[in-house]
């Protein structure tokens, strides 16, 4: 069979992974036989059975990517020794008397777990069955709710560990201490942000956030302290060893993932029983995680090297205008495909192209995969196929119809690209901490 030119090949798979994905195929296995597929086309079958052969083996067996079970296998156990009651104990304690302070709670204590946790989805899970039935039993309308708990869940994202940071990070070779690094302040900055938009909706709207009949003495919000210590604790030591140069990205998880052990080993939670099915739970995240990154890998191969990138790259290079005209392309592709697909398929199917393009263009790699991994997760957020929305549908106790779950998440991805406004703006708030670093 005669090899086709690339841009034959890349119309035919481009339409067969759409027929694969609407048939309801997994995104890894769909990416990963779309780029056997455009191989064997433009390279040739031993071309196309060698890297079928070599692409799985190679990529778990990559050092940079065994951080990704060992952030989960951290966030697994910081789940069993029950850190997440504390820290929405804490934040309940503090904040829960205030105008929507119940769903400020919900956000700063589904922040603080993402310093263990990485997964959006199990921070809105677990979320959704601790905060709905307290904001319900105190008023607050069920959208508010869960947008608010759905749209918290992201900032597991950016505030390390992020399982898409490593991603991103090993997909355009960047250092993966760096982009963990880079994620705190936008991440904790979009929290303040969140907090800032759901007072003002309370101020606006006393009806669907109303002021919880709360009352603590001082004594029970400091005692309330100790209880989120341990979190505290293996923050310090995963991103103080990544920022202070004294361990790399992977190293720092297996301290973080040890750390959450004896944390639920110290509070008495961890059983035998409990163990393995963190282990169950943690090897079944990874393997799925990891079936979309040999895809994704497979399908970047075909655009490499049938060189599609290249002449893509070339192609919208040439187009001409600033580079902000780049970046409103690459955010408009991220909204966009946000809307259908999970972010790490997001990632491994656009980054081969567009990290180029955006890196010729003069946009910093570090700056840029923050970006991308904001873009992502809201993505996670916005119909049909958010994420997030779903989970929080499904997971809670109290009802509540996607039609809500939507409504209630849109004020929140205004604000999302209200924060994303500000990096572009000021990207120094994202670049200031990494260039900062000890490497």
């Amino acid at each position: 069979m005669p090899l086709l030119t690339p841009e034959v090949a890349g119309y035919i798979v481009g339409g067969q992974l759409l027929i694969w994905l609407a048939l309801g195929a997994h995104i890894g296995v769909a990416l990963g036989l779309s780029g056997f597929l455009g191989i064997y086309l433009t390279v040739g079958p031993d071309a196309a059975f060698a890297q079928l052969s070599a692409v799985p083996f190679g990529t778990t067996n990559s050092f940079a990517l065994a951080v990704i079970p060992l952030f989960i296998l951290m966030g697994s156990f910081a789940t069993v020794a029950a850190i997440t009651t504390d820290l929405f104990r804490a934040a309940y304690v503090w904040l829960g008397g205030l105008r929507g302070g119940l769903a400020m709670a919900t956000v700063l204590s589904s922040a603080s777990f993402g310093a263990a946790s990485g997964s959006t989805i199990v921070n809105a899970a677990v979320f959704t069955k601790m905060a709905m039935p307290e904001m319900t039993r105190f008023g607050y309308d069920v959208r508010l709710s869960a947008g608010c708990i759905a749209a918290a869940g992201t900032l597991a994202a950016l505030i390390p560990p992020s399982i898409l940071m490593v991603i991103y990070a090993v997909i355009t070779e960047q250092s993966i201490g760096k982009l963990l690094i880079a994620g705190i302040v936008p991440g904790v900055l979009t929290a303040l942000i969140y907090c800032g938009g759901i007072y003002l909706i309370a101020r606006v709207r006393p009806d669907i956030a109303p002021r919880a009949k709360l009352s603590f003495s001082w004594g029970e919000r400091w005692r309330s302290l100790y209880g989120v210590s341990g979190i505290v604790v293996l923050f310090v030591i995963v991103v103080g060893g990544i920022y202070g140069g004294y361990f790399p990205a992977t190293y720092a998880g297996a301290v973080g993932a040890f750390g959450a052990f004896v944390i639920a080993l110290a509070k008495r939670r961890l059983s035998m029983g409990s163990l393995l099915e963190v282990l169950k739970e943690a090897a079944v995240t990874t393997s799925v995680i990891f079936i979309i990154v040999v895809g994704g890998i497979l399908f970047a191969r075909f655009l490499t090297y049938s060189g599609l990138v290249t002449m893509i790259s070339a192609a919208v290079l040439s187009l001409g205008g600033d580079k902000y005209t780049y970046l409103l392309g690459f955010v408009l592709l991220f909204t966009v495909l946000g809307c259908f697909i999970e972010p790490i398929a997001i990632m491994v199917m656009t980054l081969p192209i567009m990290f180029p393009v955006m890196k010729d263009a003069g946009f910093d790699p570090i700056w840029l995969g923050v970006i991308a991994v904001k873009l992502a997760e809201i993505g996670v957020l916005t119909p049909p196929v958010g994420l997030n929305v779903f989970v929080v549908k499904s997971s809670s106790p109290v009802p509540v119809t996607l039609g809500q779950a939507f409504a209630g998440v849109t004020p929140f991805i205004v604000l999302d690209f209200l924060s994303l406004g500000l990096y572009v703006a000021f990207p120094e708030m994202i670049l200031w901490l990494p260039n900062l670093m000890k490497s």
